[in-house]
């Protein structure tokens, strides 16, 4: 499947290229063709966790093989001017070398699929913005997005990169002591474990440019609520379509698994595309132990088209 147009590369994350789509195995294959069979002639809701973005280079959180992390609370962000240095030292770090990921084979296939009108809408934990940079246009973005930034006492808003901007003319030196140092690690979400005690007390925090509040990254973080609209606009996706297809979450946490719960209520079939144990399983009619960004590549060629569905999205080329 041909890419549409390069991703933007300002999401803030990247630490390889996207990988190439994997070859399916004659079992891979059978198991796509049930989901062919369970799927076709229905318009589908989808849900995309942080697996999908593994092949463009990011890190996950829980699948095969990831290192056990511990991210900073909203409750801890909030609390202390301590943890918002640290915090924000690691992100400077994560931003300066995660900021050029391109879509892979599954983001340009959602896309597809979209295109064709074979989807009610798309529901993505990720905030990396790589179905965007895809082309897909009906997206919620579930957890926020990570090229904003906000202020916490007036509610601006600033893009990500004026701010790495600013924290690079007030941390003069800071990236390049970073990485002499040897002790970086980079984490998922453009975070970076920094095990110099140093690095973190001389770095200086960005305030708003506007009223010289205390600013954070435009996302959900553990222990916040998301938004209800968000909360309003995927369940109204879910509501409209045929089936749901969960595609690279282990649905860990509540706010993907509602969703999930919520269709099999309805008796829509659940498709859940992950390789390991998820906790929708259960929910699900059909669980594919296979590579997200291949699968999903396979299906958006193979899902026939719908009559009664309405005309592509026109996706904009800029």
């Amino acid at each position: 499947m041909s890419h549409p147009r390069p991703g933007v590369g300002m999401t803030g994350f990247a630490s390889m290229a996207p990988a190439p789509v994997a070859q399916l195995d004659p079992l891979e294959l059978e198991a796509l063709g049930l989901a062919v069979n369970l799927l076709g002639g229905k318009r589908l809701a989808v849900l995309t966790g942080a697996g999908l973005s593994t092949d463009s280079g990011i890190p996950d959180y829980r699948g095969p093989g990831s290192a056990p992390r511990n991210p900073m609370t909203y409750q801890e962000f909030v609390a202390s001017e301590a943890n918002r240095r640290r915090y924000w030292a690691r992100n400077h770090i994560g931003w300066s070398h995660l900021r050029h990921a391109d879509p892979n084979a599954g983001h340009v296939a959602i896309a597809v699929l979209e295109r064709r009108g074979l989807m009610t809408g798309l529901i993505t934990q990720n905030v990396d913005r790589l179905h965007e940079d895809a082309g897909s246009v009906n997206v919620v973005d579930l957890h926020g997005r990570f090229d904003q930034v906000v202020c916490l006492s007036n509610g601006h808003t600033f893009s990500r990169r004026l701010i790495a901007a600013i924290l690079e003319e007030i941390n003069p030196g800071f990236l390049e002591a970073a990485m002499a140092s040897g002790l970086v690690e980079m984490a998922p979400d453009a975070d970076a474990t920094v095990e110099d005690p140093e690095l973190i007390t001389s770095f200086v925090m960005a305030v708003c440019p506007i009223c010289g509040g205390t600013l954070k990254p435009n996302f959900v973080y553990f222990g916040e609520n998301v938004p209800k609209d968000r909360v309003s606009r995927a369940y109204e996706m879910v509501d409209n379509a045929g089936a749901l297809l969960v595609a690279g979450s282990s649905l860990t946490v509540q706010s993907g698994l509602r969703f999930v719960r919520h269709a099999a209520k309805a008796d829509k079939p659940v498709v859940i595309i992950n390789r390991g144990t998820t906790r929708g399983d259960d929910f699900a009619e059909l669980k594919l132990e296979v590579g997200v960004s291949g699968a999903l590549d396979y299906l958006a060629r193979a899902l026939p088209d719908l009559p009664w569905a309405p005309a592509p999205i026109g996706v904009s080329s800029g």
